[in-house]
């Protein structure tokens, strides 16, 4: 489908004036005289950490200051002055992730109205084309030390370990490396609950406090085994939402009962530019989630992937969805479903293992620090997936420099050593740099 593309000015300056509008949400709890730095000043400074993916980068730019009377921390993220490590946990200890909120959307807006949605979107049969939400929970904290009031607890063979984890709602596409991250939920204790809080609970309040923004855009959710029961499809369901979800068969005994001996075939060839592969569907429509006489019908489809010359089986698989089962809609499906991983591929070990350090304490506090840091650096994330795409500069210095550590190292050095009137200013000193040493003598550097 072609990207209808409008003109859309979401240039990092104006994602950096959304975040410090919710920084300004921000609640300062200090009650005496001593307000040497300022709330603002220590919440821009923590993002800029993510942002650059240079934990020493305010040291750096204390220096930076001292020697030239201007830092990036400044020119790039309007700080005034840079807080202490320990000011700036300080600080954001009270400040819930949730405040952070209006700037996932105001990324997502930009996102919509700029035609680039569009890219994202899958016909599955229907009148509109789908966006697909895949659900799935990480951890991003373990301790066996350290723990806070929003902890959760592990007990196993009388060790106990301290964790903190979230869901992480992720835009995804088949054959499509690139994923947009959406506003988490993250998994802490809940006022009024015995119980600890879990997966599924999160992923509840994550549609009940989103439903309204997404449920319009005709988004399908993907997920694993963990949510193909019954409360939880209804969940999607009573939200406006379709789902394509995992179910094993030892999970789903009354299903696979049900499905034996009525269930329909189809077999295809499809060759993915470099071998022949043959999808074998086995499938039928309106079986019951479970044993009772007014259990949730769903669509059941399992897919089995041999390689034609060697028949070696390469995947397998079962859903459940409520989209219909047809020769058009099986492909998409299943292309659709496995697509889930790239929640955990490109989303969530990117964050853990290409310069976010996700896992890293950076703080863990004794109220909501844990998360806030986890969600800037989810939206660190999120302004660098933005800019590659509504950002030409930006955009052209990723193609020529394709390694994403290099690209990110080069930034680093440069904010390190040299201050930026702006961010604009540091990729056209890229762009005009790389010219020559990587023989791109002809490289047109956007105006």
């Amino acid at each position: 489908m072609a990207v209808e593309q409008k003109k859309v000015v979401f240039s990092f300056d104006d994602m950096i004036a959304s975040l410090r509008r919710a920084m300004k949400t921000f609640p300062d709890l200090r009650t005496g005289k001593n307000k040497t730095y300022e709330l603002m000043d220590a919440a821009s400074g923590a993002f800029s950490v993510f942002f650059t993916q240079c934990p020493s980068f305010l040291s750096h730019q204390k220096l930076m200051q001292q020697k030239y009377g201007l830092s990036n921390s400044k020119t790039l993220f309007g700080m005034r002055d840079i807080p202490t490590d320990n000011h700036i946990r300080m600080l954001l200890d009270p400040v819930s992730p949730s405040l952070l909120g209006p700037v996932f959307e105001g990324c997502f807006d930009a996102f919509s109205t700029s035609g680039h949605l569009n890219s994202f979107r899958v016909s599955l049969g229907k009148e509109h084309d789908d966006l697909l939400i895949a659900l799935d929970g990480t951890e991003y904290h373990t301790s066996d030390t350290i723990s806070c009031d929003n902890c959760s607890v592990r007990v196993k063979d009388h060790y106990t370990r301290y964790l903190h984890s979230m869901i992480t709602p992720t835009l995804v596409k088949p054959n499509n490396n690139t994923v947009i991250s959406l506003p988490a939920e993250f998994i802490i204790p809940q006022d009024g609950n015995e119980k600890q809080d879990c997966e599924q609970n999160a992923a509840k309040r994550w549609i009940k406090n989103h439903k309204k923004r997404y449920a319009s855009e005709n988004v399908t959710i993907l997920g694993d085994d963990l949510y193909a029961h019954e409360p939880m499809c209804r969940e999607f369901l009573s939200a406006g939402f379709n789902f394509i979800l995992v179910a094993k068969p030892e999970s789903h005994k009354t299903l696979y009962e049900w499905c034996e001996g009525i269930m329909q075939e189809k077999v295809i060839d499809r060759f993915d530019g470099k071998k022949h592969l043959i999808y074998t569907y086995r499938y039928v429509e309106q079986v019951p989630l479970r044993n009772d006489k007014d259990a949730l019908l769903v669509n059941f489809v399992e897919v089995t992937v041999t390689e034609r010359k060697s028949a070696k089986q390469l995947y397998h698989n079962e859903f459940v969805t409520n989209h219909p089962l047809t020769d058009e809609t099986l492909p998409v499906i299943i292309d659709c479903g496995r697509a889930r991983w790239k929640i955990e591929n490109e989303n969530n070990n990117t964050l853990k293992t290409k310069g976010y350090h996700l896992e890293h304490n950076f703080g863990h506090g004794k109220q909501f620090l844990s998360s806030l840091l986890a969600a800037m650096n989810l939206l660190a994330f999120l302004f660098h997936t933005m800019l590659e795409f509504m950002n030409k500069k930006y955009k052209l210095l990723r193609t020529a420099l394709w390694a994403r550590k290099r690209f990110f190292n080069d930034i680093r050095t440069l904010l390190v050593y040299l201050p930026f009137k702006s961010f604009d200013t540091l990729m056209t000193f890229m762009l005009e740099g790389i010219k020559q040493p990587y023989g791109l003598e002809t490289l047109k550097v956007p105006v």
